[in-house]
């Protein structure tokens, strides 16, 4: 391999997240001759949002490879390729085409080291850019991480910024078991630095920013939201969970403790998703800590609607600082 090919692509100044997770990729691939890309039109157009854009050029066709229209073909290539001690990391082009994968992923993928005792893992990450707001068709604006995240042996992640999106994707190749990683596709072009080392853990929450009155649980997409809304004159704490199976709820907790106050914001539908498990921690654990309900500020119940209507499903500034003042009224 070429000295070219081997010096870190990790960027140096500011850079968006799409060419964050490139880089990542690109360095993944340099590291380690075991990681292989797979997925439909990874190779030679550099996948439909050109995050895998060069580096079959770099790297070839053995380890940046186009897949036919298939996903449960790719996943289950994957499974195998793992078995044999390769690290996939695999690319599903729009969250809603995830399903025709769903049961290799679930029935194999996630239940392979709990079916040999533990002797051996599937080092397999997952790619999924998931969320609305590009204007998409059915099936291109979707949210299904409660799916796997309700799925044991699994771990599901999502970036939000580009130190994320880099090293959160690194850390996930690196896995010894099954990642799902999660991309928030209108998201791809938010600017930012990445540091020459990890600052936290895959599983570790973060503050994104500091605050007093509320805590505003959040991830993926909803985490610029929420930061947005947090310079509105509220003194809002902003969690990113990063990680939502397992869930950092240390962090979490010691946040609700200091503002006793939490609403948890999601894309992903209300009913029984990740904001609602967080919500029922936080009942549990902090019940006589908190002076007002965990409030949700989340997608509908409802399949996702056309693009022209997107813009009232997705929550926005209003929303959130309508449950801000409903949380300080109580």
């Amino acid at each position: 391999m070429s000295e070219e090919v081997l010096r870190s692509a990790r960027p140096q100044g500011e850079t968006t997240l799409a060419k964050a997770l490139n880089a990542g990729l690109s360095d993944a691939l340099a590291a380690d001759d075991r990681v292989v890309l797979m997925g439909e039109d990874v190779g030679t157009l550099g996948g439909v949002f050109r995050i895998t854009d060069g580096l079959k050029a770099q790297f070839g066709g053995r380890r940046v490879i186009d897949t036919p229209l298939a996903e449960s073909g790719i996943v289950g290539t994957a499974i195998g390729m793992a078995m044999r001690g390769y690290r996939p990391c695999v690319e599903i082009q729009f969250d809603g085409f995830s399903a025709p994968a769903f049961d290799q992923i679930v029935s194999q993928l996630a239940r392979y080291r709990a079916r040999v005792g533990g002797r051996w893992s599937l080092s397999v990450t997952i790619r999924i850019p998931f969320g609305g707001g590009v204007g998409s068709p059915e099936h291109h604006s979707e949210s299904p991480e409660g799916f796997y995240a309700n799925t044991p042996g699994l771990k599901v992640v999502t970036c939000s910024n580009p130190d994320d999106a880099y090293w959160m994707l690194r850390q996930s190749i690196d896995s010894p078991d099954p990642v799902i990683f999660f991309e928030p596709k209108r998201r791809y072009y938010t600017r930012g630095h990445v540091a020459q080392t990890p600052t936290l853990g895959l599983h570790q929450a973060r503050i994104a920013r500091s605050g007093e009155e509320v805590t505003l649980i959040c991830y993926g997409p909803m985490v610029d939201t929420c930061l947005e809304a947090s310079q509105e004159g509220r003194k809002l704490e902003v969690i990113d969970v990063r990680s939502l199976s397992p869930l950092d709820m240390a962090t979490v907790y010691e946040s609700v403790r200091r503002t006793t106050r939490a609403i948890v914001v999601q894309e992903a539908p209300r009913t029984q998703g990740v904001g609602a498990e967080i919500a029922a921690r936080l009942g549990e654990e902090l019940y006589y800590v908190m002076e007002a309900p965990v409030l949700r500020v989340t997608g509908w119940s409802t399949p996702y609607p056309p693009a022209k209507a997107e813009g009232e499903h997705i929550p926005d500034v209003d929303r959130i600082l309508d449950a801000v003042d409903r949380s300080l009224a109580f």
